[in-house]
């Protein structure tokens, strides 16, 4: 099950409080105070895993907490501090503090750390209130409170190349003929339910990300459909692939709705760079002369199926990469 959205509450741990103490020894008159310091709270962190691919363990737990330090002791024995807690998310997820949405951090490469919720600090024992003044102080500090808040994960799938299209465009078929990806297919609307990352062999060892994303219709962007949820997605792709099938009565339409869908999400992704492959070449029973939909853009057309022209689709998407990066 592909999950790319969650709400968990984090708390970080509670500082110990510090000791009031003095000693007590025989040969050592007026010993004087020895409280020791609190513990520091444990943090709440998160790690971006590439061995995570969904925030699956997040929908079914979603309350996180650090461990709180131990208080202080006498003999000036400082308390342990607690022990941080360590989230592991997929690469590609976006945090946020749900109540202001602010972005505390976006997990874009593999190994990222960050600290979501900081442990509170440890209180001071009466050792530390010692003057010339106050030679037996009774005076010590409480821990501090760690962090508490409530966090929306976002996951964004990070690819090179994004396939954009109507439900039945060939996304999926496309993806397991260029690459290892095995998504399902069928001959029916929606058959893609979750995104699908695919890795395609280019030359000389050389490759990139394909992700297959859910069919869009017209109204997407407003929840129809599959709706807003797979939208996010195509965010981070750095090129789009649009698909539309040659047998289509109205391609310049359909050509035209995906670009609306798109905009009408966000307006920054109608600027992406895009190649157009117009597909199911083999189902063509006369000659097909593709319509240049926008200028500037490649266009080619394939059939995924017989295996027509997919090296130069290949070629032409690794060659738009490359004026990308």
């Amino acid at each position: 099950m592909f999950i790319d959205r969650a709400e968990i509450h984090v708390k970080a741990g509670n500082g110990g409080s510090g000791c009031i103490a003095f000693r007590r020894e025989k040969y050592v008159p007026k010993g004087g105070p020895a409280g020791g310091d609190g513990g520091h709270g444990g943090d709440v962190v998160v790690v971006a895993d590439e061995h995570v691919r969904t925030l699956l363990d997040f929908k079914y737990k979603n309350k996180y907490s650090a461990q709180n330090g131990r208080h202080g002791q006498g003999d000036l024995k400082t308390g342990k501090s607690g022990q941080s807690l360590t989230l592991h998310l997929p690469v590609g997820t976006l945090i946020l503090d749900k109540e202001s949405e602010e972005i505390l951090v976006d997990l874009t490469r593999a190994g990222q750390t960050a600290v979501v919720a900081r442990g509170g600090r440890g209180g001071r024992g009466n050792a530390r209130f010692t003057s010339s003044t106050n030679r037996t102080p009774r005076q010590y500090e409480d821990g501090q409170e760690g962090e508490e808040r409530t966090l929306t994960l976002e996951l964004k799938l990070l690819a090179d190349v994004g396939l954009v299209g109507l439900p039945n465009a060939g996304k999926s078929t496309l993806l397991s003929c260029i690459s290892a990806a095995r998504p399902k297919i069928a001959d029916y609307a929606f058959t893609t339910l979750q995104p699908n990352l695919g890795i395609v062999q280019y030359q000389d060892g050389r490759s990139f990300v394909v992700a297959d994303i859910p069919g869009l219709i017209e109204g997407a962007h407003t929840g129809r459909g599959l709706g807003i949820q797979f939208l996010r997605h195509i965010e981070r792709t750095r090129v789009l692939a649009i698909l539309i099938e040659a047998t289509s009565e109205d391609p310049r339409g359909d050509f035209k709705m995906l670009l609306n869908e798109l905009a009408a999400y966000k307006k920054e992704l109608q600027k992406k760079p895009r190649v157009i492959v117009f597909t199911k070449k083999d189902l063509l029973t006369k000659r097909f002369r593709p319509p240049r939909l926008s200028r500037g853009d490649p266009h080619v057309v394939i059939s995924a199926v017989a295996g027509l022209h997919l090296d130069e689709l290949v070629r032409i998407l690794w060659e738009r990469l490359q004026k990308t990066s």
